[in-house]
């Protein structure tokens, strides 16, 4: 069996680029650039992108700056991700949203990827959701074409349940499995995805760590309430933020989760970035999944 890829290195946080664009803010080539120089000012190199992002806009709109800005080659690390064929009018071969692992498209997607960022290399590639199709086999001999043709350095997944990353690692070693989690999607906890991530000595990655940002809406959700409520008092405590608080709840897990943050804000990213240096106890962080599952752990 292989053995997964754990020499990968991660920022503190990862730099979501998914609503940099037009699924968001829309930031001009101005905007982006100068925000790029303010992640890599705090020390995150991490850019977090897929193909389908903006549909299909995002990755080449990144590509401009690195265009304007060839030094940035060697300042960020580059993620994206390959797999997702959506429904759109920059894709009007694509009849319905379906997936595809086969060696052609994860190639094809992968010299398409680096033509629109501008790059000779992705530093980590992965397959975006798991495909029913999908044939181990097939998938290891494309990532080895792409690692011996150096267009990428690492190769992982996202969205794979414990049994799939397990099936696709024994076939090519995977660096990560990026995953959703936060207080609001806890399903990482008991399906056994942090504790393959510890197995393997790999950082899992977590998508939508404030649940979609529905944590900080005015819903009266009771349970949305509960965990608002006890992060503030350990914010309090700790001298800081509700959303620090919330990523120090990831960041205690012994896994070593690395959490995605997509905000456009660059002192949300700095709040975000300074984090990491806060300690829950182990009874704070229990505090915390109390108050998400609105009751004491059995």
């Amino acid at each position: 069996m292989q053995k997964s890829d754990s020499s990968i290195e991660f920022s503190p946080i990862i730099i979501g680029a998914m609503r940099l664009g037009v699924w968001g803010v829309d930031m001009s080539t101005d905007q982006l650039e100068k925000y790029i120089d303010q992640c890599l000012e705090l020390g995150l190199q991490d850019f977090d992108h897929a193909d389908i992002y903006g549909h299909y806009t995002e990755e080449g709109r990144f590509g401009q700056v690195i265009k304007r800005r060839p030094d940035l080659k060697t300042s960020i690390r580059l993620t994206t991700k390959c797999g997702i064929k959506m429904l759109s009018d920059n894709r009007p071969s694509h009849k319905i949203k379906s997936y595809d692992s086969g060696k052609a498209h994860i190639i094809a997607s992968a010299e398409n990827s680096l033509k629109e960022l501008g790059v000779d290399c992705i530093d980590l590639y992965l397959i975006h959701r798991p495909d029913y199709l999908m044939d181990p086999a097939e998938i290891a001999e494309a990532v080895e074409s792409l690692k011996k043709a150096g267009k990428i350095k690492h190769f992982g997944v996202s969205n794979f349940t414990p049994s799939q990353f397990e099936l696709l690692n024994s076939y090519t070693p995977l660096s990560t499995n990026q995953i959703e989690l936060s207080l609001l999607q806890l399903n990482a906890l008991d399906d056994g995805s942090l504790d393959q991530c510890i197995k393997h000595k790999i950082a899992p990655t977590a998508w939508s760590p404030f649940g979609g940002g529905s944590i900080f809406s005015e819903k009266e959700d009771p349970r949305i309430k509960r965990i608002r409520n006890t992060a503030a008092e350990l914010g309090e405590k700790h001298g800081a933020s509700i959303d620090q608080i919330l990523l120090a709840w990831l960041f205690r897990h012994p896994s070593g989760i690395v959490p995605i943050v997509g905000s456009s804000k660059i002192e949300r990213i700095k709040s975000a970035a300074e984090a990491a240096q806060i300690k829950l106890s182990r009874e704070e962080w229990y505090e915390l999944l109390q108050a998400s599952r609105g009751e004491e752990v059995p």
